[in-house]
């Protein structure tokens, strides 16, 4: 007890060191990225693929393993792969700080390293479609948001497209209804007349809803369970 008093006394000095701060950064960084990837994928992929795959419960439980584990994997990755790129740029900045585009050149490498590189993993698919779906959101609301607003130190607040304050109102109100409106017109469309082309979750999931519930030949498999 004594010796791991000792041990545990030695690793908490070493991670209050302000001499080892950055490196642990990343070590800080993996154990993040692993963590929320497994929370977030493994009830995932536990309810999908035991109510929507085919198999024996060993191979159900390795897809839920796997898919877990590469969701894990990706998110701790990308981690060290941005982390360490933003501190190599700092390192080489002349003033020693972060510049403004050091961010983007950073996930750019993180997301080739670890996303781009694969276009056959669902996963890393799934990752970056809801990733791009958010920035599609965020630069909506920065197009229409005043210059100045939600400026942090370095940014640059909204672009400020829209000058006509009533105009810029209107098209907030309005806004999201319509994307939601598009947004499902669009889906629905490309489902149906090209389904080839869907994620193959997302397509799973569209077959289950709409078209698996038009077929059915008796109360069991029209109130239970699909045929």
């Amino acid at each position: 007890m004594d010796r791991l008093q000792a041990l545990e006394s030695a690793l908490e000095k070493i991670v209050l060191n302000p001499q080892y701060h950055d490196i642990l950064t990343l070590v800080k960084g993996i154990r993040n990225g692993i963590v929320y990837g497994t929370k977030v994928r493994f009830p995932h992929a536990l309810v999908m693929i035991f109510l929507f795959r085919h198999g024996s419960l060993r191979s159900k439980c390795w897809l839920v393993f796997k898919a877990t584990r590469q969701h894990a994997r990706n998110l701790g990755l990308f981690a060290l792969a941005y982390k360490s790129t933003m501190l190599l740029l700092r390192y080489t900045s002349p003033t020693g700080k972060e510049r403004h585009y050091d961010a983007f050149l950073a996930g750019l490498f993180g997301g080739y390293m670890v996303f781009g590189r694969d276009i056959h993993n669902s996963v890393s698919q799934q990752i970056v479609i809801y990733v791009f779906a958010r920035v599609c959101l965020a630069i909506a609301k920065l197009a229409v948001q005043p210059r100045g607003v939600g400026k942090i130190e370095g940014g640059g607040g909204g672009m400020g497209l829209i000058s006509n304050e009533q105009l810029r109102r209107e098209i907030t109100r309005n806004a999201w209804p319509a994307f939601a409106s598009v947004s499902w017109a669009m889906v629905m469309y490309v489902f149906r007349w090209h389904p080839e082309t869907v994620q193959p979750s997302l397509r799973s999931s569209m077959q289950y809803i709409y078209v698996q519930s038009d077929h059915w030949d008796s109360l069991r498999n029209f109130v239970w369970h699909n045929k």
